[in-house]
């Protein structure tokens, strides 16, 4: 059983401005529907997958997500948008999970007390919480998860590391805190789109896994394609053959938990979405 831990469905008539104006995203610039996720998900040998907000930070966005959801078997989650500091989560069956755009906000906002008592109601209610955030917001979500024990933290693209500009130091570094922290589990996910996205390879990306692999080990690591995001520099399966080719020696137990146990887990998808 594969899961894809992050992809996206939306439809460009309903406010998804961060697509406008710029040139380089003119290729995911249209409405993706279930239908065009079947047949990625086909061709890839992928069964489930979870379906993650796509930026339009808006509630209305959730009903449309679950109802991809319910006519969609594949679709094993749905992660949700809403806002931390004035909380009105979703309801939704196949809600799993909760995701703001941190990366849109200052480098200390998860450090905020009122965003913290969000957090912690996003617990509460049984839900893990996104970590969407830029690599220099890593010290931030590092101090979260240890403050916050009890939160189920989910960390997006791996922080979004520097990779065209290879800085692995720095990013290592920085996210090594956040690693240690038990309550955390980590995507390689969106890494193709922080690299060339000319004249990537599986080499550029090799560096950044090893570390995630190194400092969260395969049971706290999983699979996201970020797709239809990835487009920009890969196909899906590229991503996906990407991820494999990048990863250092595991058995394959380990692997399995990054193609699907860990998700599982993280998401506490049902028997029935997730098999």
């Amino acid at each position: 059983m594969i899961i894809d831990a992050h992809q996206h469905l939306w439809r460009i008539d309903q406010g998804y401005h961060w697509l406008d104006g710029d040139p380089a995203l003119a290729p995911i610039r249209r409405t993706f529907t279930p239908v065009d996720l079947r047949a990625e998900l086909a061709a890839a040998g992928v069964d489930r997958s979870v379906l993650v907000e796509g930026g339009r930070c808006d509630p209305g966005e959730a009903a449309l997500l679950f109802a991809h959801a319910e006519a969609t078997p594949q679709i094993a989650g749905v992660v949700a948008w809403a806002d931390p500091v004035a909380l009105e989560l979703p309801a939704g069956e196949r809600l799993v999970g909760i995701r703001a755009q941190v990366q849109a906000e200052a480098g200390d906002y998860l450090d905020r007390a009122d965003v913290r008592a969000g957090l912690r109601a996003i617990a509460d209610a049984g839900l893990a919480f996104d970590l969407v955030i830029r690599a220099d917001q890593l010290p931030s979500a590092g101090r979260v998860a240890h403050a916050l024990p009890d939160v189920r933290l989910v960390l997006d693209h791996l922080g979004k590391p520097p990779i065209r500009a290879g800085g692995l130091r720095e990013w290592a570094a920085d996210l090594a805190p956040l690693a240690a922290a038990p309550n955390v589990t980590a995507k390689l996910s969106g890494l193709v789109t922080e690299a060339d996205w000319r004249r990537w390879a599986a080499g550029d990306l090799r560096p950044y896994v090893e570390t995630a692999v190194d400092l969260f080990g395969p049971r706290r690591l999983m699979f996201g394609s970020d797709w239809p995001v990835c487009l920009l520099a890969s196909s899906y399966r590229g991503v996906k053959e990407a991820l494999s080719a990048a990863l250092p020696p595991l058995t394959a137990a380990e692997r399995t938990e990054i193609f699907g146990g860990t998700a599982t887990r993280a998401y506490r998808l049902t028997e029935s979405t997730a098999s």
